[in-house]
């Protein structure tokens, strides 16, 4: 797999030439975005101003409009900075991959996965899909979110997830299902009070005891097969999925289920959309399009899913 380093190199050498472009779109879009966002406060205070008690509706509009009309003033560059630095990152990882800036991973598997509640709602985007060392993978931004109600009948959504998912083969036919979830309980309430609540947590299977301490800090294991659990999370995988989650710096939540592995690193933000407020040529913001492309894909490098550890049954 390529490494981080010539990816890097690829972004400023090879796509170099587009990012100037890109870099001078940008400047004049912010420009665009300052002006109108200057016209359309001043609008709205005087509309506030002249309807007194409506001021609240008044907000409500300012804000719904004005996504509306920032997403508009946007949409030609994302759809460029997609198709001419995004694509071709991916396919400087592999020549192989495809890609999609428009659709997602589908609900069927982000349900079947059983790290999250089925959403009411989800949504997503920049969609890949492959084979790597003969392993298939795909993965996608999503954004899945719960509708709410609350005492006054009033509506709102909850996010549920919003980062990277992805899915990959695991060489194994499994028979029951295994799910790692962030150790949220024990470090928020400590050992005793946490321990208790996992054990009775009515969402979820039956709790998994893992005897590596490090991990158990981590994450928390639920199964419907004690047995297998252990089998499936071997002192190997373990340190394997530690070190993969210090990578990510994110919460990270996996599902071992059929013959699949399923992976959720939560970022709260559409991971490949490019800022207007911030330079293409910024070395920062470069690497974090490189580096998050290299974390999707270094899942079949880190959980060593092209050996056959695990013959399929």
């Amino acid at each position: 797999m390529k490494s981080v380093s010539y990816l890097t190199d690829f972004y400023y050498k090879t796509l170099f030439p587009t990012l100037e472009k890109l870099e001078r779109d940008r400047k004049n879009l912010r420009h665009k975005i300052i002006t109108v966002a200057t016209a359309y406060t001043a609008i709205c205070v005087v509309i506030a101003y002249s309807l007194g008690s409506f001021y609240e509706f008044v907000l409500f509009a300012y804000i719904a409009l004005g996504a509306i009309i920032y997403k508009f003033l946007v949409h030609d560059y994302t759809h460029e900075f997609k198709a001419s630095v995004i694509k071709p990152l991916i396919h400087a990882i592999d020549h192989t991959l495809l890609y999609s800036s428009k659709t997602h991973v589908s609900e069927y598997l982000f349900e079947h996965s059983q790290l999250f509640e089925k959403p009411d709602k989800m949504n997503g985007n920049d969609y890949v899909k492959g084979s790597i060392d003969g392993i298939n993978i795909q993965f996608s931004d999503i954004h899945a979110q719960k509708k709410h109600q609350n005492r006054n009948s009033r509506e709102s959504w909850i996010t549920i997830f919003q980062g990277l998912f992805i899915i990959a083969d695991f060489n194994k036919l499994l028979s029951g299902n295994t799910v790692v979830l962030p150790d949220t309980a024990q470090n928020r309430f400590g050992d005793v009070i946490g321990h208790w609540m996992q054990s009775n947590n009515i969402a979820r299977d039956e709790l998994v005891k893992m005897d590596d301490l490090e991990f158990e800090k981590e994450f928390v294991v639920y199964s419907t097969d004690q047995i297998e659990a252990r089998y499936i999370l071997s002192h190997s995988l373990m340190n394997r999925l530690l070190t993969f989650k210090q990578k990510s710096k994110h919460p990270l939540y996996i599902s071992f289920i059929g013959s699949h592995v399923y992976m959720a690193i939560s970022y709260n933000k559409d991971l490949f959309e490019p800022s207007v407020f911030r330079s293409l040529l910024d070395y920062k913001v470069a690497m974090e399009y490189v580096k998050t492309l290299h974390l999707a894909i270094s899942i079949v490098e880190e959980l060593k899913l092209d050996q056959m550890l695990w013959s399929k049954r």
